[in-house]
Parts: C-alpha cells; structure tokens; sequence
C-alpha cells in the first residue's frame, strides 16, 4: 500500500503500512516542535528511561527476536547526561521492529503507531489528540471503501452466477427432471467452485462454524470473490464443453491457486483503493 497522509493542525503526517500494521513518521510528528531539525526532537525522547522502558516492552511484547540484553544496557544509562540514542543505533542493538527508518524522498523515522502516539503524547498532548483524531477518520475511509469494494464484487460474482446456473440448466439437467430434484445438481455445481476454490463443500463449513450467518461465500476476502466469479465463467465454458465433474475440479482448482497467488502476491486489488483516492 502507497504512503497515506492526514493533516494535523496544518502538519501533513505520513502513515505507512508494514504488512498488517500501520507505522507513522515520527520524523513528521517532531517537525511540529523543531521543523528545522526533526531528528533532534526524536533524539531527546529516546534518552528518557521512561522511553526506554515504554518501548523495550513493546518489543518484548511483539518482537520474539528482541534483544532483551542490550535493552538492559539502554535502561541502564538512560537518563545520564552523556546518554545519546539515535534510532538507527537502537534498532541495530536490539533488533527493534516497533521503530523502523527509511530512506530517500518519502524517508525518515517511523515507529509503530503504538509508538507514535506514545511520543506525540511527549511532543504535545493537544497534537496527539488531533492526530488520534485524524488516524481513526484515515482508519474509518479505509473501512469503508473496502466495504465498497467487497460489496461490488460480491455484486458481479451473484451476476456471474447467473451464467453459471444457465450453463447447468442448459447442459446438465434433463428437461423431464422434477423440480425438487433439479437443485441438488445446482448445489453440486456450487460446491464444485467451493472445493476448487476453498478447499471444502457448504455442508462442512456450515458444521465448523454453526455460529455464523449465511455461507462462506459471505465471509470471503475481496481476492477470494474476485477469483470465484472468474471460476463461475470458467467453469460455465467448461460445462459446455461436456468436460466431467472430476476433470472440472482439477482445472477449477489449478486457476484458483494461480489466480490468487498472482492477486495476494502483487496486491493488485490495492490499486482500486488507491485510484478511488486520487
């Protein structure tokens, strides 16, 4: 995902995403007390022990690779005049995730937003409160325009489903067949692309989870629609065809596990969110 902004009391902060996390410059926060020099402001925070203390433990929380023995040696001359911590030196020492740094035009200190609430707290409580405001409108857009998206595609996957069941109608059913006897040949058409694409029938996922509402196809992610209307033109082709259920399924499942490696690996549907943005 592409770096987003907010505006914070006229101060644009840039919010990165690192796999499921989201990271704010803390770079862009510290400009708000000392624009000239930003690393500054990030400095004199981490030479407090409360600092040290409140970060070392969210590491230890969260990173199993955290090295608790040079965290030791932090906390231990923490506080001292001659103490000096920069970011890059810290998270070298201790193998920190919480705090990252980049490089180049769009760089700078980043922290977990755990984190980067924690020191526009210290920067000023009135600019955490804004930006703890901003964040969660950022959070609620983002909500919202992938609700956006699911529903569009759970959309088209209905509407392709439509040809699929004509294919069925039109190839698989003999015309003198009872009505009640008809829509068991349409659920075995459907657990067809269940199996291919989830890898289990409606029955046995309605068994592990009795709780839930409606079908599986309810709970797909955005990729897991897209790939299952592709598989309902695929599939309603392949009926024509007059190819065997057995054969189906094979190819069924094949283009689903090519599919949706292409969609997870290269994140293409994040492009939609990032065009609907501007």
């Amino acid at each position: 995902m592409k770096n987003r902004t907010i505006n914070v009391k006229g101060s644009e902060i840039t919010v990165s995403r690192k796999e499921q996390d989201d990271y704010i410059s803390l770079t862009d926060i510290a400009r708000y007390r000392n624009p000239a020099e930003p690393i500054d402001v990030i400095k004199n925070w981490l030479r407090n022990r409360s600092t040290i203390e409140f970060i070392g433990l969210w590491e230890q929380l969260h990173n199993p690779d955290f090295k608790a023995v040079e965290f030791d040696r932090f906390m231990y001359e923490a506080g001292s005049n001659a103490f000096v911590l920069s970011p890059g030196k810290w998270i070298e020492a201790t193998k920190a995730v919480g705090i990252t740094t980049k490089s180049g035009r769009y760089g700078g200190t980043f922290a977990h937003q755990d984190i980067a609430f924690e020191f526009a707290s210290w920067v000023s409580a009135e600019f955490k409160l804004y930006l703890l405001k901003e964040f969660q409108r950022l959070k609620q857009d983002e909500f919202n325009q992938k609700k956006l998206e699911w529903s569009v595609s759970r959309t088209i996957a209905k509407v392709n489903y439509l040809i699929h069941t004509d294919a069925i109608k039109e190839n698989l059913i003999p015309p003198d067949l009872q009505k009640s006897k008809q829509k068991f040949i349409y659920a075995d058409e459907a657990d067809l692309l269940n199996l291919a694409l989830f890898g289990q029938t409606s029955l046995s996922w309605k068994a592990e989870h009795p709780d839930q509402k409606g079908n599986m196809r309810d709970y797909a992610t955005l990729e897991q629609l897209v790939v299952l209307s592709n598989l309902e033109s695929f599939n309603a082709e392949l009926i024509k065809m007059g190819m065997a259920p057995g054969e189906r399924l094979q190819k069924l499942n094949k283009t689903a596990i090519e599919q949706m490696k292409v969609l997870v690996a290269n994140k293409s549907l994040k492009m939609l969110e990032h065009d609907s943005k501007g």
